[in-house]
């Protein structure tokens, strides 16, 4: 059976915005790093998007975060902005694109997934 971090990445896949998501090409990652640890990535290429189990190379902006703060996060119960200023989620990479990600998947998008 797969992890609640795992399905929520693959719930995540399906909730793309697509008109957020037109005109841009880039990898953005992230790397899960406690006890249940992964690596997923997502690439939007002009509106469409491919969920990328185990990451790739070269991801144009990865967070950095533990299972919980994802959890949070991806259900709308956490503030990734409060995550990200108390060092609970980190950002690698390019930060204009990574606060350009709750536009792209809105908070709470997985909640029911």
């Amino acid at each position: 059976m797969a992890s609640r971090v795992q399905q929520l990445f693959e719930a995540l896949a399906g909730r793309l915005d697509r008109e957020q998501a037109a005109k841009i090409e880039r990898t953005i990652q992230w790397k899960i790093t406690d006890e249940d640890p992964g690596v997923w990535a997502f690439k939007i290429d002009n509106g469409s998007g491919d969920l990328i189990s185990g990451g790739v190379d070269n991801p144009d902006a990865t967070f950095v975060t533990d299972s919980e703060t994802w959890i949070g996060v991806a259900e709308g119960t956490l503030d990734p902005m409060r995550q990200f200023m108390s060092g609970k989620l980190k950002v690698e990479g390019d930060m204009m694109l990574a606060l350009r990600v709750p536009k792209f998947f809105p908070v709470g998008a997985v909640s029911n997934g």
